[in-house]
């Protein structure tokens, strides 16, 4: 599409090429139409911008009412691919999510019929109204981009990104997610509530219709491909990768956690801290980026203890303090012109 293509470059083998200046155009298109929809949340936008470009799935988490669903739409219509909605209720299927197979009687034959993980972009509303049985059929599709039925693999398009919502206040009728359901997270945001400005910009703005029905697609599949690929090349200095380490370990060591970050955890907080440095427009990652991330990456992971529960001590505070106790590398090896030497 015209918006896309117009960002790329060409080089000498007369094939486009993207670079972190054309990353960082696509990436303000995609945050203003998203923006256009939600008032007065950029670095909730930016967040999730950054999962989708680390290949990453998101969790919306938030009391009823403060534009979860929306966010997740609108991020959807924002590129212009292949988006399905799934309204998880307590009689959803597992079929109904990864597809099933109908035997067609004319060819004698049984024929795959795709369920709705087969899209791009997948919202997923209430996901905790579903029973376990259907919340464990998007483990394999969330975590190697695959569907297997009946011993048949089928794989995804690319990109795949999974965008579920939950209340986290109204139990009554839901099934918590598993542990490692919401590891397979990359990130947990929550909205929050609107300032007033925002809100009275909300009144005007979607009182008579709605913003979303005309948002244009900024970006199509195929580009938002070409970023995840571009992100992939953001320098990590071994000693960046080491200080995530560190984060990740004090979790598991932490007297207030009865279950810390696992392995992949780590791998996530490095894949979305190289998004941020990309949408920051920097080919290295700082551990400012880590520090910036290590509460929506680990936070919903962690299970604190009883005793910490009894102090009112939430799994978000847990990181923050970690964050600020665990040390910040001195020096840093880095490319040409890498400022590792502010640490």
């Amino acid at each position: 599409m015209d918006q896309g293509t117009s960002t790329r470059s060409t080089g000498p083998d007369g094939r486009g090429h993207l670079g972190l200046p054309d990353l960082a155009h696509v990436a303000r298109r995609i945050r203003g139409a998203v923006e256009q929809v939600i008032e007065g949340k950029p670095d909730v936008v930016k967040l999730a911008l950054a999962v989708m470009l680390a290949e990453g799935h998101l969790l919306i988490e938030d009391v009823p009412g403060v534009g979860k669903t929306m966010l997740a739409k609108t991020l959807a219509r924002s590129v212009d691919c292949s988006v399905r909605r799934i309204q998880f209720t307590p009689d959803l299927l597992p079929s109904d999510i990864t597809g099933v197979s109908v035997y067609d009687q004319q060819r004698q034959e049984f024929e795959f019929k795709p369920g709705a993980v087969f899209a791009n972009i997948v919202v997923g509303d209430e996901i905790n109204r579903a029973s376990p049985k259907t919340q464990s059929a998007l483990l394999e599709c969330m975590e190697e981009r695959q569907v297997t039925v009946d011993g048949v693999t089928y794989h995804l398009d690319t990109p795949f990104m999974v965008i579920a919502t939950q209340n986290p206040v109204e139990m009554e009728g839901t099934y918590p997610l598993p542990e490692a359901q919401r590891d397979r997270f990359m990130a947990r945001v929550s909205m929050g509530y609107p300032s007033p400005q925002a809100e009275l910009a909300m009144l005007d703005g979607h009182s008579a219709a709605s913003p979303l029905d005309r948002l244009e697609p900024v970006a199509d599949a195929g580009l938002v491909s070409d970023l995840i690929d571009l992100v992939r090349t953001v320098y990590v200095s071994p000693e960046v990768k080491r200080y995530a380490i560190d984060l990740v370990a004090a979790t598991r060591r932490s007297p207030d956690l009865r279950l810390g970050a696992s392995p992949r955890a780590t791998l996530h907080l490095i894949r979305a801290a190289r998004a941020i440095a990309a949408l920051d427009e920097r080919d290295y990652v700082l551990p400012d980026d880590v520090q910036e991330l290590a509460v929506p990456v680990l936070a919903h992971r962690l299970l604190p203890t009883a005793d910490a529960h009894l102090e009112r001590r939430t799994a978000e505070q847990i990181v923050a303090d970690l964050v600020r106790r665990v040390p910040i590398p001195s020096t840093a090896e880095g490319p040409p012109g890498w400022p590792g030497d502010r640490y």
